[in-house]
This record gives C-alpha cells, sequence and structure tokens, in this order.
C-alpha cells in the first residue's frame, strides 16, 4: 500500500471537527453598515396619535423599524446611546423619574417601534426635546430598539445581557412582556418570541 494513499485517522478528525465547529453554529449576522434608509423627512411627520386615546385607525408600521425590533447589535447600541444622550436623566435607567417610565405599559404616544422612533427624533409636549439634527436616523432607530426592549417586547435571544454596571432593573432578557395598552400592539410583520 503506497503512503500517498494512506489518511491519517487524526488529521481525518481534526477536519471533522473543524468542519462541525463551522457549520454547527448559526450567529446572528450582524450588520456594521447602516440599515435600509428612506428619504430624509422635509418637516416633522404629522400622527394621528392623541394622549390617552385609543388610535382607530394606527399607521403602518414602518418598514425600517422593522429592521431594528429584534437586532441584538442594534439594541446594544441603542443602549450606549441611552446613556451617551444622558436619557437617564429624565427616564432613570427606564423607570421614569422627571421622565415617564419606559418599563411599563402605559405609552401615551404609542409603543411600536416606529413611534417611539417619531417620539425621539419630534419631541412631546411638557418636556421631551426633540432630538432631529442631533442625532443620526440609524441612531434614532438604535434607542428606539433599546427603549422597546425596556419593556420586555422584544424577543429574549435578541436582548443583550446584564452589563458590567450596576442597574436598578432587570436586564431586558429577564424583563417580561407588557405590551402596550390601547391599541397600539406590536407590528403583526414583527416575530415574537
Amino acid at each position: 500500500m503506497s503512503s500517498r494513499f494512506r489518511t491519517d485517522p487524526l488529521l481525518i478528525a481534526v477536519l471533522a471537527a473543524g468542519l462541525l465547529l463551522a457549520v454547527g453554529c448559526e450567529r446572528e449576522r450582524r450588520e456594521y453598515q447602516a440599515a435600509p434608509t428612506r428619504a430624509p423627512l422635509p418637516s416633522p411627520r404629522l400622527s394621528t396619535l392623541k394622549p390617552g386615546e385609543p388610535d382607530a385607525r394606527p399607521d403602518p408600521v414602518d418598514p425600517v423599524g422593522v429592521h431594528y425590533t429584534n437586532n441584538a447589535y442594534a439594541i446594544s447600541q441603542g443602549g450606549r446611546l441611552y446613556r451617551w444622550f444622558n436619557c437617564n436623566g429624565c427616564h432613570a435607567m427606564g423607570g421614569g423619574g422627571m421622565g415617564p417610565a419606559l418599563m411599563d405599559d402605559e405609552w401615551r404616544y404609542g409603543g411600536r417601534i416606529d413611534q417611539i422612533h417619531a417620539t425621539i427624533l419630534e419631541g412631546r409636549p411638557n418636556g421631551m426635546p426633540s432630538w432631529r439634527g442631533k442625532m443620526t436616523d440609524q441612531q434614532a432607530w438604535q434607542l428606539s430598539a433599546y427603549v422597546l426592549s425596556l419593556s420586555g417586547n422584544i424577543r429574549k435571544d435578541a436582548a443583550p445581557s446584564r452589563p458590567d454596571a450596576l442597574l436598578g432593573a432587570p436586564p431586558p432578557t429577564q424583563t417580561s412582556r407588557r405590551p402596550p395598552k390601547g391599541g397600539n400592539e406590536p407590528a403583526a410583520g414583527v416575530p415574537g418570541p
């Protein structure tokens, strides 16, 4: 028998283990480039949402927002932006304070990701400033995804785990779902947990 055709069992085992590792791990595809965008809005969007009133005919969900809803990378980047833009100053780790709580099921202007995005960019009366022009649209979407995760309305495998710093709130992976009240149910096209 020729040594040229003889195979080493150790080599075969190493190649098989390498192949299994390469194929067996399915990880989330991270997109470091900007998500699909739309043309910049020339002026603030008008919404039919009114505080305290259920929306009879909700606006269609923005397809760009669906991209960010259960994206672990976008949620973790949103958490970083939450600290950088000092959202804690008013919303105290999502638990409220000067601003409303972001961890409960009471959402005055809607609890869908596109409605949160509109609130961040346009601001709201009596305290919420407009962040249009102070952050990019991608940053606003990432921040919206993080705010949505604070109330547990994302898939548990997409939620980032607890950071090393001490938190007053449970990590998003341990937060129970609190769908918004008042007819602003999560989008039908967004996959559930």
